[in-house]
């Protein structure tokens, strides 16, 4: 119970600079989710075949991979940041205006890539800003951001009519950065430069000079835990955008009308999932919830492949899928950045591994899936996920060796102070 108190205490403290990261979400989930269900209608309007379409997909994950490291240029101060969000989410509004004239399949990958700038963009920035506020408790408030664009979406027109009068408070929060440092009275001249997270250069732990001392389980967590976000946002994507052409192939052969609402099964459980882990995120620990979520994602894909002809439990394991999915990125990013402290380079790993695996994975199972035929599809998702769950009990083995700080409750800490002082210690 006073867990939450002291969440929501954060929350209403924090309410307008953490209401402005969640809503750049809403464009940056549009681009996610467009893809899949929309591909046989660009592959006529671009007159091309399937691995042709393909490189849509690749080209804006590749621009989202680049656009997830020039993010992190961008929030060197909260001007910055709030310029760089603005401009994505405005460059992904012309990307959308533009789509119905691209009649080149050419074309149309160049148009996604601009959009992909712009995602990576976004999802590194806002990111940072969320888990630098929240800290210990970012693994709640890094759920929200999809539920928001639900919510968004069932009371549209009232919100935007409030938006003019709430910008200004935006403009005016340049101390959100500040809300976790310690009071001005306070002798702060013994910390080192690390605990002081709202100043530091986006670069600034990966110079040579930081790296010395380092223990190697330092590199081996980074690196594991982007190869966990690797398969399973990597199958996120690739299983968003095949899926319907999955289930018209034989031996399914069903209905295009009745696949079209697979794509839109799967991003409604994984909206689903996000609103039902908000309330778990707070009781259960980050590293709890990622185990349960890889092992479902392999044990879903298994009962698909056994049951691959069966429709029902395509539209089962569909939802299902969504549900495990959902909160994996957002829960691997509050532990990763847990075990490390809270140093700001975990999150652009983190985010460029996830990168790097929607775009490469969707490109790999889209040639396996013209090469090998439809049945690939669910082989491929054992695979990945088998693999992802290989990769996290790698992480939890060098977590295990991490010499770092271990992690301190923060419940009995005063409002807002507390995880900066567990750190100081």
């Amino acid at each position: 119970m006073g867990c939450d108190v002291r969440v929501s205490g954060l929350l209403r403290r924090n309410l307008q600079p953490t209401l402005t990261y969640w809503s750049v979400f809403f464009s940056f989930g549009l681009c996610i989710a467009f893809l899949g269900p929309t591909l046989l209608d660009l592959r006529c309007q671009t007159h091309s075949s399937l691995p042709q379409i393909s490189w849509v997909f690749f080209s804006q994950q590749l621009c989202l991979l680049l656009g997830s490291a020039l993010g992190g240029v961008f929030k060197r101060t909260l001007a910055q940041s709030l310029w760089a969000l603005f401009t994505s989410s405005l460059a992904i509004s012309l990307v959308f205006a533009a789509i119905p004239f691209c009649r080149d399949v050419k074309v149309l990958a160049s148009v996604m890539a601009l959009a992909g700038l712009a995602m990576g963009c976004i999802d590194t920035v806002a990111n940072m800003q969320l888990v630098r506020i929240y800290q210990k408790d970012s693994a709640v408030f890094l759920q929200l951001p999809v539920p928001m664009a639900v919510l968004y979406l069932l009371s549209k027109e009232r919100l935007l009519t409030c938006c003019p009068q709430r910008r200004p408070l935006l403009l005016s929060a340049d101390e959100l950065t500040l809300e976790t440092q310690p009071p001005e009275k306070e002798d702060t001249s013994s910390l080192p430069p690390k605990f002081h997270p709202g100043h530091e250069d986006l670069f600034r732990c990966c110079q040579r000079k930081n790296f010395k001392g380092v223990p190697s389980s330092f590199f081996a967590i980074h690196i594991t835990a982007a190869l966990v976000l690797f398969m399973t946002d990597g199958l996120t994507g690739a299983y968003s955008a095949f899926v319907y052409s999955y289930a018209v192939e034989k031996p399914l052969s069903v209905g295009h009308k009745v696949a079209g609402y697979l794509p839109s099964l799967f991003w409604g459980f994984i909206t689903l999932g996000r609103l039902i882990s908000i309330p778990i995120s707070s009781r259960v620990k980050p590293a709890t919830m990622v185990f349960v979520n890889v092992v479902g994602v392999v044990v879903t894909f298994l009962v698909l492949l056994v049951f691959s002809y069966n429709v029902v439990f395509l539209f089962v394991g569909t939802a299902t899928l969504g549900l495990f999915l959902s909160s994996t990125f957002p829960s691997m990013l509050a532990y990763t950045e847990d075990i490390l402290q809270y140093k700001g380079c975990a999150t652009t790993v983190l985010v460029t591994g996830a990168g790097v695996g929607e775009m490469a994975l969707q490109m790999l199972v889209g040639s396996v899936f013209q090469a090998r035929g439809s049945y690939s599809f669910l082989v491929c998702g054992v695979i990945f996920g088998g693999l992802a769950f290989t990769f996290y009990i790698l992480l939890l083995f060098f977590h295990r060796m991490h010499p770092g700080l271990s992690s301190v409750p923060t419940q009995d800490k005063a409002l807002g102070m507390e995880s900066l002082e567990c750190y100081q210690r």
